[in-house]
């Protein structure tokens, strides 16, 4: 649009985003509701070893706001972590801080998406002078404490189920 056009604009592509608010229709959270409702065995999409980079909401919103402060060309910038993290890790990690002792049950049948995704965010470093501050536990840990304190087991239970049952 910028070239065509003359619009002022950015583009932000945004990397495996999670946090406060989110659904459990992405990763993090489905992660959390299942250590939530207490699934066990717990299920794990894939063999566990797809690597990826969550990138807290909270350095997304910062990244998109110098974004619309500092680039009008159109450039695109990519706005992630360089923080890579294994999914199974991350389980682990939402068991431990919860407190959930279940059986990890790996599903490598099932869906995963690409084995590896992590953000090359150099250019968003040097055109906006941005890193990301939340580093992946921290988020993680922040993600659960709200979630545990604004959640309904019985409706999570009910997203859960219509969830599997939708793929």
């Amino acid at each position: 649009f910028h070239q065509d056009w003359g619009l002022k604009s950015a583009s932000c592509r945004y990397f495996t985003v999670y946090g406060e608010r989110g659904h459990e229709n992405h990763a993090v959270i489905a992660m959390i509701a299942r250590a939530f409702v207490a699934q066990d065995p717990y299920v794990v999409w894939g063999n566990g070893e797809q690597i990826r980079n969550w990138t807290h909401v909270d350095d997304i919103v910062s990244g998109t706001i110098l974004a619309a402060e500092k680039i009008d060309d159109g450039t695109a910038i990519n706005l992630g972590t360089m923080e890579r993290t294994r999914v199974i890790d991350a389980v682990h990690e939402v068991l431990s801080y919860t407190g959930h002792d279940a059986q990890i049950e790996l599903h490598p049948e099932m869906p995963t998406g690409p084995m590896n995704r992590v953000a090359d965010n150099a250019l968003a470093r040097q055109l906006l002078d941005w890193s990301p501050q939340v580093n992946f536990v921290d988020g993680l840990h922040r993600t659960i404490e709200w979630y545990f304190s604004t959640k309904n087991r019985d409706k999570v239970r009910d997203v859960l189920e219509e969830r599997l049952t939708e793929r």
